[in-house]
């Protein structure tokens, strides 16, 4: 079994409208969510093995704001594939992925969150900004991943219903 944690980035800022969509930082609101969210994988002990990430300014921030509070220490590795992603793309990023990695934590964009999750569980859950699945795959290796994948939503958590201390 391996687990994926799918984190949607946190809210983005639209503050500078000239400002390409790929480098929007996130937003007061955001720059609060990505480390609550970072501070709940840690009480959890979901800390990930790995975690991958959209290049986009307000991807990577939330990343590195969760990891940080999550107490993760490894790689945040970056792939402008997750810009945008579907499904499709986060299924062939992860089955290159080390056996070694049990747990996972990909952070990117809608509707390609959403859509994954969707895959994945067979049915449609809401992803909005810094919410945190947890999936429960039933694969022993990543490359055994693939669109017939059934995995189990163990967990949906959205910031707001968090308390404001987590």
């Amino acid at each position: 079994m391996k687990t994926l944690l799918i984190l949607r980035h946190a809210k983005s800022s639209w503050d500078n409208a000239r400002l390409a969509d790929h480098d929007r930082p996130l937003n007061k609101r955001g720059k609060e969510d990505a480390p609550r969210m970072g501070r709940l994988i840690r009480k959890e002990e979901l800390i990930p093995d790995l975690i991958i990430t959209s290049t986009a300014e307000r991807a990577l921030a939330t990343a590195e704001a969760a990891a940080e509070a999550s107490g993760y220490e490894g790689e945040i590795r970056r792939t402008r594939e997750l810009y945008l992603a579907g499904p499709e793309t986060y299924l062939a990023v992860l089955r290159k992925l080390p056996a070694g990695a049990q747990r996972v934590m990909v952070v990117g964009h809608n509707p390609g969150m959403e859509e994954l999750v969707e895959l994945l569980i067979g049915r449609p859950e809401r992803m909005p900004t810094a919410a945190l699945a947890q999936v429960e795959l039933p694969v022993g290796q990543w490359g055994e991943l693939d669109e017939e994948t059934k995995g189990r939503l163990l967990n949906l958590w959205w910031p707001k219903e968090l308390s404001v201390r987590d």
